[in-house]
């Protein structure tokens, strides 16, 4: 049915049958046309000095939004903040006062925040022979928990406003491929990222009273460093031939949070060139 309407729209337009419309379209050919039209909004991101979180940082102050950044690396933090514009307050996610504490620093100062993106994280791998409660439960305590607490900070402060946000809001959790493909000695990590996936739906649901949408990006890999380092093997293992870039999540984090996207709620997204619906035996 839909070929042979292409087919008599095609014969309409050959004959001369076929009106222009007369409303407006709005085509975005590049991301500088995006971020053009993309609202200014007051974005907080974890883990935004460095790779994924400082490219997301950036992604969003290019596009015209206020940013503030959480961070323990108080010299990549001071060097956002002078070179770039961008607000940032240093503290360990890990410890939940120095997070809230940070948290205040942004809503106080801005009123409210529109869009929180929950990125900071550590990755450990180690026999599982070597593990302790102690490696475990840093591990959760960095990369699960302060999205919890954040949205929890959240919930409270928009319950206390006067008045809504129009906007309502959009949270954006990044959790991993690892949470569905493991290697040997990732046990923490996986699991914290399982719980990362589990935590979005379960906030879209307690935030939705705020229309704050909940989202979850489940990067694969994603290389940080100089390109150059990596081998042709590398890229062809991939079904999209390439590794991936921190501005691949980036784009996405961007995408998840114009104003139109609210039907996109509780969603995890992998960005991983394909690798986790590739079929492979050795």
């Amino acid at each position: 049915m839909a070929d042979n309407y292409l087919e008599r729209r095609m014969d309409d337009l050959r004959n001369g049958r076929l009106q222009k419309s007369s409303s407006p379209r709005h085509t975005v050919t590049s991301a500088a046309g995006l971020f053009g039209k993309y609202p200014p909004r007051r974005v907080l991101v974890t883990g935004g000095a460095n790779g994924i979180g400082l490219e997301i940082a950036r992604t969003f102050a290019r596009a015209g939004c206020k940013v503030a950044v959480i961070d323990i690396d108080a010299v990549a933090g001071q060097r956002l903040t002078t070179g770039e514009g961008i607000r940032f307050c240093q503290a360990d996610v890990a410890d939940p006062r120095a997070l809230e504490a940070a948290m205040n620093n942004v809503l106080l100062a801005w009123h409210d925040i529109d869009i929180i993106v929950s990125n900071a994280g550590i990755f450990r791998q180690l026999p599982v022979e070597g593990g302790s409660a102690d490696i475990f439960d840093n591990t959760i305590d960095v990369n699960l928990r302060p999205a919890y607490l954040m949205a929890c900070k959240w919930a409270e402060w928009r319950k206390g406003l006067p008045y809504p946000n129009p906007y309502g809001g959009r949270m954006v959790l990044i959790s991993s491929t690892r949470h569905l493909q493991s290697e040997t000695g990732t046990e923490c990590y996986s699991a914290s990222k399982g719980g990362v996936a589990a935590l979005t739906h379960a906030l879209m649901m307690s935030l939705a009273e705020w229309r704050i949408t909940v989202n979850c990006i489940s990067p694969g890999w994603i290389h940080t460093g100089d390109e150059s380092e990596l081998t042709q093997a590398d890229a062809a293992q991939h079904p999209s031939r390439r590794v991936g870039r921190p501005s691949d999540v980036a784009r996405l984090a961007l995408f998840l949070t114009l104003p139109d996207n609210d039907f996109i709620n509780g969603a995890d997204i992998p960005v991983d060139g394909g690798m986790t619906r590739r079929m492979i035996y050795v």
